[in-house]
């Protein structure tokens, strides 16, 4: 896939999912949905040449495990961010907040940072791979983390006494 229409599909995916996130959607640990988007992007991603610099092997490989750990702790504070709930049926809602958008921004301005570095540096990534890897950890970490919180949610409506 060309970096244009790489990035192209990363902005698509990051935006369906941010303007999402303010709408109520039902949370299924079993939810395909959730982890194809993430697989799909990580696949991408690792197929493009140019994710580590071969001048700057170690260098690069140290940014790209900052990047990730970056992108898992933004995906992890957009779900603790998000407020779930059960309804009456007992499915299990989220819905994001303006707190899991300061959180967004956060990791954006992170990773920012994190190419300004490495241009310092002269480690030379072909940016488009590393972004998609990035949005594919962090949707992950909040799919595994929304799926996790979602199943230790207690019923926040009236629970009829069992008889």
């Amino acid at each position: 896939m060309s970096g244009a229409l790489t990035i192209i599909a990363i902005t698509a995916a990051v935006v369906f999912v941010f303007i999402r996130q303010f709408t109520a959607q039902r949370i299924t640990a079993t939810d395909g949905k959730a982890w194809l988007i993430p697989a799909v992007l990580a696949f991408v991603a690792c197929g493009q040449s140019g994710l580590l610099d071969p001048d700057h092997r170690a260098a690069s490989v140290v940014l790209l495990g900052a990047e990730l750990l970056t992108a898992l702790a933004s995906g992890a504070g957009w779900a603790w961010t998000t407020r779930i709930w059960t309804d009456a049926d007992g499915e299990t809602w989220g819905k994001g907040g303006w707190a899991t958008a300061g959180v967004w921004l956060c990791g954006t301005v992170i990773r920012i940072g994190l190419m300004g570095a490495a241009a310092l540096l002269g480690i030379h990534q072909n940016s488009s791979p590393a972004i998609t890897l990035f949005v594919a950890a962090m949707l992950l970490s909040r799919a595994g983390f929304l799926a996790w919180r979602a199943r230790t949610a207690r019923p926040t409506y009236r629970v009829p006494v069992a008889g």
